[in-house]
């Protein structure tokens, strides 16, 4: 990258020169502008962090009250250095921004992680116009096309019923921040019954409730007593927690993961899920191509992931574009897989899906 970038890639992260800030820096700094609260993007450590009004109470989870935070409502300008900022609406979680730059008249957006899909737990993705877009390319391959969430939530509560049918218990698998939290919202169509949740959850589903996000009555786990019948029970659990010894309280169960690595064929049976649900926080292919194209940006530059085929059909769309940190292979920091049925493993460990 050359030194008239407004936003390039470093050994912290992404940094904005004239703003003298880091965005999503991946080691702590001075001045780091959050564009969501997952742990791969909010870090504890730095000076002073920016994050969105709605991601205030996530972000003080994730980074501790030790670094001040300052929070801006969705499009109000802040400046920082010679920078004009401003965050708005990624629809990833609740609380989840891209992040405006401008200066001397360019404007570039990194969008961080996001999606298009609808989602009641979260402020819809916001297109923002610019010169420069730097984009997610998570799913990045045209086989990750995303089905009707409302569809995948009726799959789910099906799947559900059946479980009790079965006398089992229904042990559904979801990233902690933003998956759970969407099945709970998107659930309420179906039922009012309570939802069971792992102790990494508890928390997290607090902090929505708080923020006004509806969902299904929950309680921990550990809140029933010790010879508690869960057959026919619904419980949300972090995909670490399969296959450990927390799972013997709920046999027999079935054991399913939601995730938008279960839309390649195969991928639920190769790590033992008896069900697989498509369903992802990220854009999916058409999403990502939607995007640019809203966003009038003459330049992409990729990073996170399949980059290598978004670039190839960006290029061949007469559209300049690059891959922002070919030194990482699309990636920065560990942040995401590369993408297929060996990113589902490394998927199920926790990181964003």
């Amino acid at each position: 990258m050359n030194t008239e970038e407004l936003i390039r890639m470093t050994d912290r992260g992404l940094y904005c020169a004239a703003g003298d800030f880091h965005i999503d820096p991946c080691r702590p700094v001075e001045r780091a502008v959050i564009t969501h609260a997952h742990a791969d993007h909010a870090r504890s450590g730095s000076r002073q962090y920016w994050c969105s009004t709605p991601g205030l109470g996530l972000t003080r989870a994730r980074v501790g009250y030790g670094g001040g935070i300052t929070a801006m409502d969705y499009g109000q300008p802040f400046t920082l250095g010679d920078a004009r900022v401003s965050l708005h609406p990624a629809g990833h979680v609740l609380g989840s921004a891209q992040v405006r730059v401008e200066v001397g008249g360019r404007v570039w957006v990194v969008s961080g992680d996001y999606k298009r899909d609808p989602d009641p737990t979260c402020a819809a993705f916001e297109p923002v116009r610019c010169d420069t877009f730097i984009t997610e390319a998570t799913f990045g391959l045209p086989v990750y096309r995303w089905p009707d969430p409302a569809q995948v939530a009726q799959q789910i509560f099906d799947w559900w019923q059946q479980c009790k049918a079965n006398g089992q218990t229904a042990v559904l698998c979801a990233y902690a921040l933003g998956k759970a939290q969407r099945i709970l919202a998107e659930l309420m169509r179906h039922t009012d019954e309570t939802v069971y949740l792992h102790g990494a959850m508890t928390p997290l589903v607090r902090l929505y409730r708080q923020a006004g996000v509806r969902m299904l009555p929950t309680e921990p786990v550990g809140a029933p007593p010790k010879f508690f019948d869960w057959r026919g029970r619904l419980v949300l659990a972090p995909p670490g927690a399969a296959g450990t010894p927390w799972m013997k309280r709920f046999r027999p169960y079935a054991a399913g993961f939601a995730s938008g690595w279960m839309r390649v064929r195969g991928a639920h049976r190769s790590q033992a899920w008896d069900r697989g649900f498509v369903l992802s926080d990220h854009a999916d292919w058409d999403g990502l191509l939607l995007s640019v194209a809203q966003s009038g940006a003459r330049r992409v530059l990729a990073m996170h992931g399949n980059t290598a085929a978004l670039i190839e059909t960006l290029r061949a769309r007469g559209i300049d574009a690059a891959d922002l940190d070919p030194g990482h292979g699309g990636k920065h920091g560990g942040r995401h897989p590369g993408g297929g049925l060996d990113a589902a493993v490394e998927a199920a460990s926790g990181i964003s899906d």
